[in-house]
């Protein structure tokens, strides 16, 4: 049996899909996302910056994002297409982090990861140790 949910958008109850949203707002997002495609789909506009986007379409910068995070538009095709790295804002095009972000995390995870190795080492080096009583 179908499973019902609320519309993450709108709130309204609807037959649970991949999309997340009812019929109408799911048409709605086609909608926008129509009126994207057609301003960037001319040869003239395929290098446009996501704020031309926005002035030219009229949909939000957030919504226009959204379609980059979700594959809808490929930034291989408009190379000016991008969204903000989420630690420090710099305009990405996959991921969730920037090249230099990601760099960073993986060496204070390395760091992490020698400090927790030094410390077993010296927990283990403590359990060797034999006291005795006089």
């Amino acid at each position: 049996m179908s499973q019902l949910d609320n519309c993450s958008r709108c709130g309204r109850i609807y037959v649970r899909n991949l999309s997340g949203l009812c019929d109408v707002c799911r048409k709605e997002d086609d909608q926008l996302f129509d009126k994207v495609y057609q301003f960037i789909r001319k040869r003239q506009n395929r290098a446009a910056t996501m704020l031309q986007i926005v002035e030219a379409t009229g949909v939000p910068e957030v919504t226009i994002m959204r379609f980059v995070k979700e594959g809808r538009l490929k930034p291989a095709q408009f190379p000016n297409l991008g969204y903000p790295c989420e630690r420090c804002g710099t305009t990405i095009q996959s991921g969730k982090l920037c090249a230099i972000c990601a760099g960073k995390l993986e060496s204070d995870l390395k760091q992490f990861e020698h400090e927790e190795e030094r410390k077993r080492k010296i927990e283990e080096r403590e359990k060797k140790t034999y006291f005795t009583e006089d």
